[in-house]
């Protein structure tokens, strides 16, 4: 069985469903409150352990009732929370508001992940063992590079998610196998909008680039070959949250058991496909049974 191993932020996601996102200074009346565990390191996590991976998770939660719950979905999910620690003050959360469109506009407060600023020994020892390291932003840029640099001591591949998106460091960049923006944060790291001018601008960085393009697909380039397109599904979306987090995780699996990119790309696109159609973050992602029969 493909190890994943995923360095990142665990919160609870607040979310209100509106028929539209109010504007600044303006009240709406939401049809629906829920309240889901989320964070971008516990969704990737999760999306690969319903993708068939053993996973284990590496970051922190509170010591309040938020931390306490987001640790029981992990374990639910089948995900190994051994290194997951536990510091006193409040768990991340993830403040969502979903409009009837399915888009979404987050607000993120880091809380616990936010003491995450470096590895400690056990953490080195558990990304030794794996195929594939899951990195994202929502923890300090500290310990994300501590990380990458650990994967490529011991030969483990590194994706690297890079939201929020932010300016990376040299040393991120070359300890970083295959980067995954989606177009808006390609364009953000490049300064160039369109995705295959961006990709070849990644490129000079990284040896592997997959910008997703939401319903589009998403767009693979490596240094050397050709880049390559990959339709999505086309489906009606309810709520797009935790979309990108679906395709990681479950590209990871992909890439960990060794499938070619385009089918990787393909299996991960319909995983999001699948996730974008229900509600919820780590709620929505879909089983490898299901990911399968698309």
């Amino acid at each position: 069985m493909t190890h994943i191993a995923v360095l990142g932020s665990t919160n609870m996601d607040l979310v209100a469903y509106v028929p539209r996102a109010p504007k600044l200074g303006e009240t709406v009346t939401g049809r629906a409150f829920r309240t889901v565990p989320g964070g971008k390191g516990a969704n990737q996590a999760v999306a690969a352990a319903r993708a068939g991976a053993e996973v284990s998770m590496i970051g922190a939660v509170g010591s309040d009732d938020f931390g306490a719950r987001l640790r029981a979905a992990l374990d639910g999910a089948g995900v190994d929370t051994d290194l997951l620690r536990t510091v006193e003050g409040p768990s991340g959360t993830a403040h969502i508001v979903v409009d009837d469109e399915g888009d979404n506009a987050i607000v993120v407060i880091p809380g616990a992940n936010g003491t995450v600023t470096s590895l400690l020994p056990g953490d080195d020892a558990l990304i030794a063992t794996a195929d594939v390291l899951l990195l994202q932003l929502e923890l300090p840029l500290s310990a994300v590079v501590a990380g990458a640099e650990a994967a490529r001591r011991h030969g483990v591949r590194t994706l690297l998610t890079p939201a929020p998106a932010q300016p990376l460091p040299p040393g991120l960049l070359a300890a970083t196998d295959l980067l995954l923006p989606n177009e808006h944060e390609a364009a953000s790291l490049t300064g160039v909008a369109d995705p295959h001018a961006a990709a070849a601008e990644l490129l000079r960085h990284v040896p592997e680039v997959v910008i997703t393009l939401g319903g589009a697909g998403s767009l693979y380039a490596a240094r050397g070959t050709e880049p390559v397109t990959v339709p999505a599904p086309q489906v009606r979306a309810v709520d797009t949250t935790a979309a990108g987090d679906t395709f990681a995780g479950t590209l990871a699996v992909a890439l960990g058991e060794g499938r070619p990119v385009p089918d990787a790309l393909a299996w991960a696109s319909s995983a999001a496909a699948l996730s974008v159609q229900r509600p919820g973050a780590s709620s929505s992602m879909p089983y490898r049974s299901e990911i399968d029969a698309v």
